[in-house]
C-alpha cells in the first residue's frame, strides 16, 4: 500500500481519529520532509510513553511491513554486510541512554535531560516526537522547549485536553481520550501509521 491508503485505512479502522486526522497528516508531511531533507527523529517520554519512544525508533530504523533491502553501492561495495542489513530512517530514543540520562539526572535536574540531548542531537531540519499524555509533563515539554531554541520542529501527541504542548509544539496531536490508557491505546495505531506512511514513501515494496 502506499502512503495515501495507509493513511484513509487507519481513519476506517479508528473512526474517532476523525477529529485529529489533519494533524497526523501534516505530521506525516513534517517527517517526510525530515527525511528527504538528509535529517533525524528524535523521540522522548517517560513511564508507557518511553516504551513508545523505543518502539517507534524500532520501526523507522529497521523494517516494519517492508523488507528494505539496500545494494552493495550504498556503502563501499561490501555485498556481504549489506546483505545482512535494511534501510533505516534514523531516530534516536532520549530515553534510551541509561548512564547519560542517570549521570545529568544525579548532577543537574531530571526535568531538563531531555532538553540536553535535543541540544546535543538536534540539528535544523530534524523533527521531534514528543510523547505524554497529559501534555504538561515536565521533562517533555523542555524537551520541545531545547527543541524551539534549536531551530528543530516538533510533534506532540498528547490526550484531548489543552496543554503546555498545545501551546508549545510545532503539531500537536490530541487523542479524542482523557484517561491514560485510553490514549495510549490511541497512541500506538497514530504512530505506526505514521512510520508505516514513511517507510512506504523511501523504501521499495
Amino acid at each position: 500500500m502506499n502512503s495515501k491508503q495507509l493513511f484513509e485505512q487507519l481513519l476506517q479502522r479508528y473512526p474517532v481519529l476523525e477529529s485529529c486526522k489533519t494533524k497526523i497528516y501534516f505530521s506525516y508531511k513534517m517527517l517526510a520532509d525530515c527525511y528527504k531533507n538528509g535529517g533525524k527523529v528524535l523521540v522522548c517520554g517517560n513511564g508507557g510513553s518511553a516504551a513508545d519512544a523505543d518502539h517507534i525508533v524500532g520501526e523507522l530504523m529497521k523494517g516494519f511491513l517492508l523488507k528494505r533491502k539496500i545494494t552493495a553501492s550504498a556503502v563501499n561495495g561490501d555485498d556481504e554486510i549489506l546483505s545482512r542489513l535494511q534501510g533505516a530512517l534514523p531516530a534516536i530514543s532520549l530515553n534510551a541512554h541509561s548512564a547519560l540520562f542517570s549521570a545529568f539526572s544525579n548532577d543537574l535536574e531530571f526535568t531538563d535531560v531531555y532538553a540536553q540531548q535535543v541540544y546535543g542531537y538536534g540539528r535544523k531540519g530534524d523533527v521531534l516526537i514528543a510523547l505524554s499524555t497529559s501534555g504538561n509533563s515536565k521533562s517533555v515539554v523542555n524537551a520541545v522547549r531545547a527543541a524551539a531554541a534549536a531551530g528543530v520542529e516538533s510533534i506532540g501527541i498528547t490526550g484531548g485536553k489543552d496543554s503546555l504542548m498545545t501551546e508549545k509544539c510545532s503539531i500537536c496531536i490530541k487523542l479524542p481520550e482523557t484517561e491514560t490508557f485510553k490514549i495510549q491505546e490511541l497512541t500506538l495505531p497514530v504512530y505506526h501509521c505514521l512510520c508505516a506512511m514513511l517507510e512506504a514513501d523511501f523504501f521499495e515494496a
